[in-house]
Order: structure tokens, then C-alpha cells, then sequence
């Protein structure tokens, strides 16, 4: 658990933080200038001007009335900056071993060698860091940051540097170290997708004061909160477990799986998707889905090409100025972006069945999920 009272005075900017991060995986979300990396900087002891309190899992990391303020290199924080600040006349292998100098070995809570396996290291152990790319560097910079065995992995926008390609290729990584390393993470992002691939809960910053905190879906009524995750590309991000691919049309069949593994609903039917890339049968796989691109219907409909078509149950109703957000469990949350005309002819209310139409193409491949998470990140 971290729990933060802080302020942070920086020229003409302020920051006032007062919250309580509980879940496996947080993010602090917000545009450019809400105040995340100051946030970060308060947190991993860098930001001097820093004025209040911070405690982690019951030790105190500052209390200024208390004159308690414990050094950045004592606070046991594993920090992944945007450009991961690698020492360059090491190696790979080099940077990796340089954190495990700090920590005895009966507090040494991964191997290098392991580490190594999770971030698929090993071919580059021997190489220069000047001669791996972004991506590999990130990874290089991840594994330095385990190996220092931190209590929190707080990671400031590790992928703002990198073009998608390499951002999709890194995403499946740190999956992994949530379902392997058992870490709290704490991730600082303004791109929504990522935040919504990793984050448990959710801190939304703007101009220096939190607009909301909890789980995702939660802050979808607070007005402010939705209107910057308008603003920042809102995405339906899921899970689904590869079931067959129709080689003869370039699709390929999915379900939709909970955090854990275990399938949404066993009645639901699988999703036809076109991804460009081929995975394995029992796999799982990250999708992402625009709220617009999800048709509501009272029925299922017949003569359409439109080729996923999903019972579900209106959960939630949540009013925009423009347009609404209707909330489906159609076995995974679905955010359907509809008109307020729409909401009215259809009757749409909680509880109402409903199908949800959605063409193949709408549904993105984000990268692959790796293991389900850790029951205990999930708590």
C-alpha cells in the first residue's frame, strides 16, 4: 500500500496529491503537465521541494513535520525512467549486475539469470548498450530496476520514447513481470491504451490535483475524468484466449478470459478478429476496441457482414454532453459510444439484454498478455 499527502512547489506550478494506492498495478494518468513525473519525483525522493507525507507498506519514506526524509537510494524503489539511463561503457550484463551491488544476497529477491529469461535478455549479455536498440534498452533498464529487489517499480513513462512497434513489442514484457515478479508497479503514463493494459486502479492528474482515483471503470461517471479519457483515445482493452484461425478469410476466432485465465462466460461466442500477426491456439492475446465502433441492438441481426455479434446485459448508463456511454457485460465490460437518441429508442437501461455488433477489423491486436496475474495483485 502507498500512501501519499504531498505537495510540490515548482516555479509557477503546485502539486497537491492526497491518496491511497492500494492494487498490485497503479497509474498515475494525465496530460502533459498534469504533474505525474513531479508526483514520481516526490515518491522516489528526487523532488527536494517536496512537503508532507509518503509511506509504503508502513515504513515512512517522508514526514516533513517529523523531519523524516530517507534518501532516493534508501527508499528500496526500482525507478524505469523515459530514457532508461543506462551506463554506457557497460554491458548488458554489466548494467544488469551493477544493482545487485546494493543489495545483500539475503534480500536479493530475483536472479539475474531469471530476469534475463523474463525480459528474453539473454543473446544480448555480452553486448555493448550502445549497440541495442530503444526497445532492448528499456528492457535492459527494467531488468536493472528488479534486480535492485525494490518494494515498488515505479516506471515514468518508459515507452513516451519509442514508436509503436517497439511500444507493442516492450507492453508484453512488463505483463510479464506483473505475473512473474510479484512486484507492486506504479506507472506514470499519458497514453491511455497503456495505462489500460497494466493498471489495476487509476490516479487522474490534471494541473496539479487529482480528478479521480479508483478502478477504471469507476471513473468513467466522474465527468472530468471521462472527458480527458475522451480526450486521450478511450479504448475497451480485454483478454482473449485464441480458439482457431480461419486461415481461408485471415480471421481468427477468439474468447474473451478474465485477468485470472479463467474464461468470461462460457455461453459467449468467440470473436472473429483480423490481427496481423499469428498466434498459437490456447493462447492469450491483448484486444482493443473503440467505444464507437460498438453497435448496440435490441436483437441479433440478420443480413449484415457485421461478424461479431454478443449478447450481453447493460451495466451502467453514464451521460456525456454530446453522447452516452453505455456499459455491456458481454463477457468482458464493454463502453459502447452511442447517441442520447439512441439510448431513448432503444429504452436502453441497467439490467436491459442487449447485443453488441462489432465488425472484425474494429478489433485491434495490442500484443500478447503472457500469464495471467497474481491473485494477490488483484486484491
Amino acid at each position: 500500500m502507498l500512501e501519499v499527502s504531498v505537495a510540490v512547489a515548482r516555479g509557477s506550478f503546485s502539486l497537491r496529491v492526497d491518496a491511497v494506492l492500494e492494487k498490485g498495478t497503479a497509474a498515475v494518468f494525465g496530460p502533459s503537465g498534469a504533474g505525474k513525473s513531479t508526483l514520481l519525483h516526490a515518491i522516489a525522493g528526487l523532488a527536494r521541494s517536496a512537503r508532507g507525507r509518503i509511506v509504503l507498506d508502513g515504513t515512512v519514506l517522508l514526514d516533513t513535520r517529523k523531519g523524516i526524509n530517507v534518501p532516493a537510494h534508501e527508499r528500496r524503489l526500482g525507478v524505469v525512467f523515459q530514457d532508461g539511463r543506462l551506463f554506457p561503457h557497460l554491458t548488458v550484463e554489466g548494467n544488469l549486475r551493477f544493482a545487485e551491488r546494493y543489495v545483500r544476497p539475503s534480500e536479493r529477491r530475483l536472479k539475474a539469470g531469471d530476469v534475463a529469461d523474463l525480459l528474453a535478455l539473454g543473446p544480448l549479455m555480452s553486448r555493448s548498450v550502445r549497440a541495442i536498440s530503444g526497445g532492448e534498452a528499456q528492457r535492459v533498464a527494467l531488468g536493472r530496476a528488479l534486480l535492485s529487489s525494490p518494494r515498488l517499480l515505479v516506471l515514468d513513462e518508459p515507452l513516451s520514447s519509442l514508436d509503436q512497434g517497439l511500444k507493442a513489442q516492450l507492453l508484453p514484457f512488463l505483463r510479464r513481470v506483473q505475473a512473474a515478479a510479484g512486484i507492486p508497479m506504479l506507472y506514470v503514463s499519458h497514453d491511455l491504451g497503456e495505462v489500460l493494459q497494466l493498471a489495476d486502479e487509476v490516479l487522474v492528474l490534471e494541473a496539479g490535483s487529482v480528478v479521480a482515483r479508483g478502478p477504471f471503470l469507476d471513473l468513467l461517471a466522474v465527468p472530468r475524468a471521462l472527458a480527458l479519457f475522451r480526450g486521450h483515445g478511450l479504448m475497451n482493452v480485454f483478454r482473449a484466449r485464441v480458439q482457431a484461425h480461419r486461415e481461408a478469410d485471415g480471421v481468427t476466432l477468439l474468447l474473451p478470459v478474465q485477468p485470472h485465465g479463467e474464461q468470461a462466460y462460457h455461453s459467449c461466442s468467440p470473436l472473429a478478429a483480423r490481427i496481423s500477426e499469428t498466434r498459437r491456439v490456447g493462447e492469450d492475446v491483448c484486444l482493443g476496441l473503440r467505444p464507437e465502433d460498438v453497435a448496440l441492438a435490441l436483437g441479433p441481426v440478420e443480413g449484415t457482414s457485421i461478424q461479431n455479434q454478443l449478447s450481453g446485459v447493460v451495466q451502467e448508463i453514464i451521460e456525456g454532453p454530446d453522447r452516452t456511454l453505455v456499459v455491456v457485460n458481454a463477457g468482458t465490460p464493454l463502453m459502447c459510444d452511442v447517441t442520447r437518441h439512441s439510448v431513448r429508442d432503444l429504452d436502453l437501461r441497467p439490467g436491459r439484454a442487449v447485443w453488441c455488433l462489432i465488425k472484425a477489423q474494429a478489433l485491434a491486436y495490442l500484443g500478447e498478455c503472457g500469464a495471467p496475474r497474481k491473485a494477490a495483485q488483484e486484491t
